[in-house]
């Protein structure tokens, strides 16, 4: 693979990730199932990391009920579970090294500034593209900003968008110029960004793949860029189709409520919806009950349809579940 990415092997460390701030739903259950089976189909280990410092939109009890979903499920994990919000020291220090390098830059623009900005065209799932107002500035304005009392966060420059093989999605070549442009490493609210905390996390828990929803494709290449600069080794990367509606878009209240949550207090087994998701990924020839363990020789890649899965009412009345 391209970037000094890492090639699928049978030392592999994988990784689930859930973020409590929300419930988690079937979409959700059918990515953490394939990143659980490609690793432990391999005999590889397998992190846990809840990604919590989106502090506003983090839910009270999601944590605990991520942590139950998953155990319902029967997936598990080796080693501690790792919280990003108890790893802040981490993330300033990688914030330093981005700083010594001048790689990235202090930003006074709010969200209301870039979406207004006529120069920023609106891409729908990456928002309007950053028209690089503030990236005149270098390092060492940003003690001046301070002084000034002028909240700000932290930009990283992008001068060039590095290409990708996606172990699943293929050859990628996206333009972030076209997708967000500089974009935010730390925020103004003096924590770190997703890009940012991702990189460093997945590196210091030596992650060597790493499987995630087609929805983060766009996000790969900043994080390829973090990883250059950190000097840190990139893991390989493979993005699943999402779950989506029957209209075409990604589970929703308006889909009718498919949190695991739910399904466990209706009386819906385990076993029938890893029976569903199996069958959705091309292991089953049809849908019936079965355990995570009975999937890891039935494990393909290959089988993974490259387009979402339709989530249908009859799906969930052939795992027991009226939504």
């Amino acid at each position: 693979m391209g970037n000094g990415q890492r090639e699928l092997n049978h030392t592999v460390v994988g990784r689930l990730a859930p973020s409590p701030t929300g419930a988690q739903h079937i979409g959700n259950a059918r990515t953490y199932l394939i990143a659980w089976l490609a690793v432990r189909s391999r005999g590889g280990q397998l992190r846990l990391r809840i990604e919590d410092i989106d502090s506003p939109r983090v839910k009270p009890g999601a944590t605990d009920l991520a942590l139950d979903d998953l155990r319902w499920l029967g997936l598990d994990w080796d080693g501690p579970v790792v919280i990003q919000s108890q790893r802040l020291p981490f993330y300033q220090q990688a914030l330093t090294r981005l700083q010594q390098q001048e790689l990235i830059y202090p930003c006074t623009c709010t969200r209301k500034d870039v979406a207004e900005a006529a120069s920023a065209p609106h891409n729908d799932q990456e928002g309007p593209v950053y028209p690089g107002t503030c990236s005149g500035r270098t390092v060492a304005d940003a003690q001046i900003l301070c002084q000034q009392g002028r909240p700000f966060s932290w930009r990283f420059r992008v001068t060039h968008t590095p290409r990708f093989k996606d172990h699943l999605a293929g050859e990628q070549s996206l333009d972030l110029r076209l997708l967000g442009g500089d974009f935010v490493v730390w925020k103004n609210n003096d924590t770190p960004a997703y890009q940012l905390a991702v990189v460093v996390d997945d590196a210091a828990m030596g992650i060597t793949e790493v499987i995630r929803g087609d929805d983060l494709i766009p996000s790969t290449p900043r994080q390829l860029l973090l990883y250059k600069a950190l000097g840190l080794t990139p893991p390989v990367f493979a993005h699943v189709p999402l779950v989506v509606g029957p209209d075409g878009r990604r589970l929703a209240k308006r889909h009718g409520d498919t949190r695991l949550i739910q399904l466990r207090q209706a009386g819906v087994r385990p076993e029938a919806l890893l029976g569903l998701l199996a069958w959705s990924c091309g292991w089953l020839g049809k849908i019936e009950p079965v355990t995570v363990r009975d999937l890891l020789p039935l494990f393909r890649w290959e089988c993974i349809p490259r387009r979402p899965f339709v989530l249908l009412p009859e799906h969930l009345h052939a795992i027991g579940y009226i939504s």
